[in-house]
């Protein structure tokens, strides 16, 4: 919703990264442990209001609005999407908003794409204490486990890449020069945006925020496709990371199957998972549960009550915090 009247109170501050400004927004105890939330396409710090107020209870809440979206600085340039400038991003506003301490990061769908990328750089782990992803895989990764699959052929390994690439499909008109920069200009509204989120997650239009930027988010944002998908699905780097990473895997994902995160313990030594019987748009269906998980994690984590290698199943409407470990990471 663009109305503010549901918005928690804020303080805005401006981060320089490069050439760019980014719009960033403060919430809870500046002393407490950071949480940096992260948004993706097209999306805006906006997609966080269900979220910011549960985790503020406990924790210095930033949110900020990613290049070319909201009141960060626009671009028409494809390069300036490409993942190690959105990465970098990522780190100025760290540097900025948790100077002295890691911070603790959610992310969903590109959002959670670029924080991949800074997670697997030297330098995060210093920087990032916790990663939860929603929505939103390491793109190398999934090249390397398409290739690993489809180079191992069987019904199964050629079943699971050859869903995830259908459902990937519409990537491939998002990166077509022109048309759907003039689809969306022309056909995409506020309403109908909402209808499809609803249609996608079962969610109240009540629970779903948009900021009053969207048309034109819409359109800009196109452009990180161009700048990444082929780049890092045809030519996957090696990506690995020791930063503890918790993944919400949403099985009704039609963007992102949940096979396609089967493989990622390969290159996290330290990963927790959670599949939600949920679509993509989490943070306006699942609120709660994206709050708790997060919070519950970093509280784990900082009393060392986790063991790396668990999973843990949701089956039904059952809070987070009634979870239970079922099977260890990689198996079946």
């Amino acid at each position: 919703m663009t109305e503010t009247d549901h918005e928690p109170t804020a303080t805005r501050r401006t981060v320089r990264s490069g050439a760019f400004d980014l719009a960033v927004y403060e919430y809870g105890d500046p002393a407490a442990e950071t949480v940096v939330l992260v948004h993706g396409w097209p999306d805006t710090n906006h997609l966080w209001h269900g979220v910011i107020p549960l985790l503020a209870q406990n924790f210095h809440v930033v949110a900020y609005d990613t290049r070319g979206h909201g009141a960060s600085t626009r671009t028409g340039r494809v390069a300036d999407f490409r993942l190690t400038e959105l990465a970098a991003d990522f780190f100025a506003v760290a540097d900025a908003v948790s100077p002295g301490q890691p911070v603790h990061v959610l992310a969903h769908d590109w959002g959670s794409v670029q924080v991949w990328e800074a997670v697997c750089e030297p330098r995060a782990a210093g920087r990032i204490a916790s990663f939860t992803s929603v929505s939103g895989p390491n793109l190398d990764h999934l090249g390397k486990w398409v290739r690993d699959r489809l180079g191992r052929p069987s019904p199964r390994n050629i079943w699971h890449p050859l869903t995830q690439l259908l459902s990937s499909a519409y990537t491939g008109f998002f990166m077509t020069p022109g048309l759907p920069r003039l689809v969306f200009g022309l056909l995409a509204t506020e309403q109908r945006w909402r209808r499809v989120i609803q249609i996608m997650n079962d969610t109240a239009p009540s629970t779903i925020f948009f900021g009053p930027t969207l048309k034109r988010d819409m359109v800009d944002g196109l452009l990180i496709y161009r700048a990444n998908i082929f780049a890092h699905l045809l030519e996957p780097r090696e990506r690995t990371t020791d930063v503890p990473v918790q993944l919400i895997v949403a099985g009704r994902d039609i963007a992102v199957r949940p096979a396609g995160y089967d493989d990622t313990a390969r290159w996290v030594s330290r990963l927790w998972r959670r599949d939600v019987p949920a679509g993509h748009w989490m943070p306006f269906s699942h609120p709660e549960l994206l709050a708790t998980a997060t919070t519950e994690f970093a509280e784990a984590l900082r009393k060392g009550e986790v063991a790396p290698g668990v999973t843990e199943r949701i089956t039904g409407e059952q809070p987070p915090h009634r979870l239970r470990a079922v099977r260890p990471t990689g198996t079946d």
